[in-house]
């Protein structure tokens, strides 16, 4: 392939290299560079990974995530990082042990809730998840269908009041990893490896990785039946329902 396209920096990583499409969403591009022991490079519009730089450099640094080699926003934004070593859980290796799997997911987000995050780079993802939920309520984004059973509402305005009437009860006193989903945490033979992804991540309400950690469950598996299971794995005492909706309510704005 020829590299010339790419900024002038990540063209040593891509030189000689076979390329793979990684990509799972429409807004990033995202392309596994086999060359070494593999790197993966995500493109977006300018000034869409700026966050994600950041907190993929400060989980790294706890040992976390993987190692940022280039950052670069110009006309578009460009991510380069290490490859983590192992396998997302949406691996079918992983996904045939769903009682193991649900354990340890829950095991991980617990001693990640119990980090210090005095040092985080994003203090204030509460404050910020609240807003962009009214962002998007006034240019009319909604989606019905993000969990259509036990936590979702019929109707863009159901979900607002809520925000209004409950949002401030959402906290802001725990590192989060924003998208706790299957495909963004990585094991190596069952042994955490790291997280990637954490565009979305800082110090907010442990309810939001919650909320995606058993929304990946029914979304990956195909039910509901590991959900009690995987919020007493992680401790029931600390998982407060009302908030669970609050945060339904905010999803559902993207």
């Amino acid at each position: 392939m020829d590299v010339s396209a790419y900024p002038a920096e990540l063209r040593p990583f891509l030189t000689d290299a076979a390329f793979y499409d990684s990509s799972c969403s429409p807004e990033a591009r995202v392309t596994y560079v086999d060359k070494d022991n593999g790197y993966f490079l995500k493109s977006t519009p300018k000034g869409a990974l700026e966050r994600e730089n950041v907190l993929t450099r400060y989980f790294y640094g706890k040992g976390l995530s993987a190692n940022v080699l280039s950052y670069i926003s110009g006309e578009r934004d460009w991510l380069l990082t290490e490859k983590i070593g192992g396998d997302d859980c949406a691996a079918s290796k992983y996904l045939e042990q769903p009682v193991r799997l649900c354990d340890t997911l829950a095991e991980l987000l617990r001693t990640l809730h119990g980090a210090d995050y005095k040092d985080c780079p994003v203090l204030d993802h509460t404050e910020r998840y609240l807003a962009d939920a009214e962002r998007n309520f006034q240019a009319n984004r909604f989606d019905r269908g993000l969990f259509p059973d036990d936590w979702g509402y019929a109707s863009a305005g159901e979900a607002h009041r809520v925000i209004e009437a409950r949002g401030h009860l959402l906290k802001t006193d725990t590192l989060l990893h924003g998208d706790y989903c299957l495909p963004n945490v990585i094991l190596d033979n069952w042994r955490f490896s790291g997280f990637i992804d954490l565009g979305n991540g800082g110090v907010g309400d442990r309810h939001v990785d919650l909320f995606w950690a058993i929304w990946t469950f029914v979304f990956n598996l195909k039910t509901d039946k590991y959900s009690e299971r995987f919020i007493d794995a992680y401790g029931r005492a600390d998982v407060d329902e009302e908030r669970l909706r609050i945060v339904a309510a905010v999803e559902m704005f993207g």
